[in-house]
């Protein structure tokens, strides 16, 4: 992206989303040869500065443009323009940015998908309640479902949402809707989630449903995700099969002020 060419002009007065105005945009610039094959795009602060995005809008442009073939992502090394021979992305390491199992998937390339173990609604528990902010007895959405990668069991998601906030659950086919994708089209856009992951044993009922041995290690990674206006929209525990699923992510240490 050159100095002198002005950032385009993203509408939100119109009817077409910002996500597919950013991505329109984006391309125009490949098109012309302001951003060149194998060129690296600026850092997302910086492109959602230029485009006046958020975060989550310019992360569903970028994978709309892996999609098309028009970018390549490089875990820990940013976005490539072109179809990225040179620049294999990454397929054994996750993300330490916010993406849902789909977002994730599509950036590593792959297919996703989910075999629906639970999927009701019922009156909140007083701690359900208390996670989420909203009154006992509330009705909420309690969706269980085996995430798969390319047909391959990888984890047990158990996740808990007000149900005011989605279409009825049998308007929606789990087995393949994202969570993080009908919350923003009810305008509540995942910004963040308090995380905390723990290592466990698999128990008899996971390694049965993932296909793993009983006492294998088993990633527990539990999330309260919330808006950037910190409302808590999702409650989720997802087991991951311990030989499947590696996070990455860096430390840094705080610089001490010079003399």
């Amino acid at each position: 992206m050159t100095a002198t060419r002005p950032a385009p002009v993203i509408r939100p007065d119109t009817a077409q989303p910002l996500w597919m105005q950013a991505a329109s945009a984006i391309a125009a610039m490949i098109a012309d040869g302001s951003l060149p094959d194998g060129a690296r795009l600026p850092a997302e602060r910086e492109l959602c500065q230029r485009l006046e995005i958020s975060r989550v809008t310019l992360r569903k442009a970028l994978q709309k443009l892996v999609a098309d073939g028009r970018l390549t992502p490089s875990h820990g090394r940013g976005w490539y323009v072109g179809s990225g021979d040179a620049v294999a992305p990454a397929r054994s390491e996750w993300p330490t940015t916010l993406e849902s199992f789909s977002e994730t998937a599509l950036r590593m390339g792959l297919s996703s998908s989910s075999r629906v173990l639970r999927a009701d609604v019922g009156p909140a528990t007083i701690d359900e309640a208390e996670e989420l902010s909203i009154a006992p007895g509330s009705p909420v959405l309690r969706l269980d479902r085996v995430r798969m990668l390319g047909g391959m069991p990888i984890a047990v998601d158990a996740s808990c949402l007000p149900a005011a906030l989605l279409p009825p659950p049998a308007e929606v086919a789990f087995e393949r809707a994202s969570l993080y994708e009908l919350l923003a089209a009810a305008g509540h856009d995942p910004a963040f989630a308090e995380t905390t992951i723990e290592a466990r044993g698999a128990d008899e009922e996971f390694a049965d449903q993932v296909g793993v041995e009983v006492g294998s290690p088993v990633l527990v990674l539990r999330q309260l995700v919330c808006t950037a206006e910190e409302r808590p929209v999702l409650s989720s525990s997802v087991r991951y099969a311990g030989d499947r699923y590696r996070l990455r992510t860096v430390f840094t240490r705080p610089q001490r002020p010079k003399a």
